[in-house]
């Protein structure tokens, strides 16, 4: 019983990288609603831990930096609050200690990435189709709120928040829903790619049994300058066309799972100046510690992987890891 409790806790702390990262995809808004409501045995702290404690322990294990990304209209308002909370040099809003001077050091710590993510464009379009999950979509009150008008508020918010520098996750989600639904999904793509533009904001796609359709819109409408894919699920020939056109793949915990050959055949062939690593906290935990809650810090735990596999200088991987998520998101 000791041993499942503890599993219920984060993975085991890293070793410090010996060169900073950036985790460029976090939910940091998530991750209390995925823990235990006491801490496990073993876990240090305050529980649930707030933003300043996961900005910490991600620092102490060498990801210096975060992407927190709001893919629905409470998490953009709650990104956009948080961003401009530590922008001011105040505790994070909802955490011990919220409206007090804080450091601004840890302000810088953190940018932001909006969009409509393609699973909630469906239902803000009404669109309540069974796709191949199996799942009957379950719209809540904020999808009362039409498609363009959602999207609209995230324009809105972007373009009032210089520390917002990308627009995402958004793309094409084809696991969850049906034909009226990819529909709904591939405009409300086509209407990011065309604001991350405007805007001169880097993209980031979300791409779930849609690799087709994805790159299809992006070679159509054109992709932005700066253009990641988000939690990289496709093979190396795909990477290679992503290579091409200069496109980022970003890995996450997948990557160490031991049947993903295939994300580490797409590793091994991407350009080293193209990618990038995340967390996508709290999901999609490293190897060995999947089905556990994930944090940033745990980054370190899958460039540690990556390292491995590319046969790679640590040190060498996390430089260029870190000069990447700057090419992309700019210096912070």
């Amino acid at each position: 019983m000791a041993k499942r409790t503890r599993e219920r806790g984060f993975p085991a702390e890293p070793e410090p990288l010996p060169v900073p990262v950036v985790d460029n995809h976090t939910h940091l808004d998530h991750i209390a609603a995925v823990l235990p409501s006491a801490a496990p045995d073993g876990e240090q702290g305050p529980w649930p831990p707030s933003v300043a404690d996961h900005l910490a322990r991600a620092a102490a294990a060498g990801v210096d930096r975060v992407v927190q990304v709001g893919c629905d209209l409470p998490s953009a308002r709650w990104t956009d609050a948080l961003l401009t909370s530590l922008s001011a040099g105040y505790s994070p809003p909802g955490t011990p200690g919220s409206g007090r001077k804080s450091s601004t050091q840890r302000g810088a710590r953190v940018l932001g990435a909006l969009a409509i993510h393609p699973n909630e464009a469906t239902l803000h379009a009404g669109v309540l189709e069974v796709g191949p999950d199996g799942l009957t979509p379950e719209p809540e009150e904020r999808h009362a709120v039409g498609l363009d008008d959602a999207i609209a508020e995230i324009a809105d918010l972007a373009k009032g928040n210089d520390r917002v520098r990308a627009i995402g996750e958004t793309g094409m989600d084809l696991f969850r829903t049906g034909p009226r639904g990819e529909q709904a999904q591939r405009d409300a793509f086509r209407a990011h790619i065309a604001l991350a533009k405007e805007l001169g904001l880097a993209l980031q796609i979300h791409d779930r049994d849609a690799h087709a359709q994805v790159i299809e819109v992006l070679l159509a409408d054109g992709a932005p300058e700066r253009t990641v894919f988000h939690c990289y699920s496709g093979d190396a020939g795909m990477a290679r066309v992503c290579a091409e056109q200069g496109w980022y793949l970003s890995f996450a915990g997948p990557v160490t799972f031991k049947a993903n050959d295939h994300l580490r055949e797409a590793l091994t062939v991407a350009p080293r100046e193209l990618i990038l690593v995340e967390t996508d906290a709290p999901y999609l935990t490293p190897h060995p510690f999947r089905g556990q809650p994930n944090a940033p810090f745990a980054a370190a735990h899958t460039v540690r992987g990556m390292a491995a596999h590319l046969g790679e200088d640590l040190a060498t991987l996390c430089a260029d890891l870190g000069a990447n998520s700057e090419r992309v998101y700019g210096t912070w």
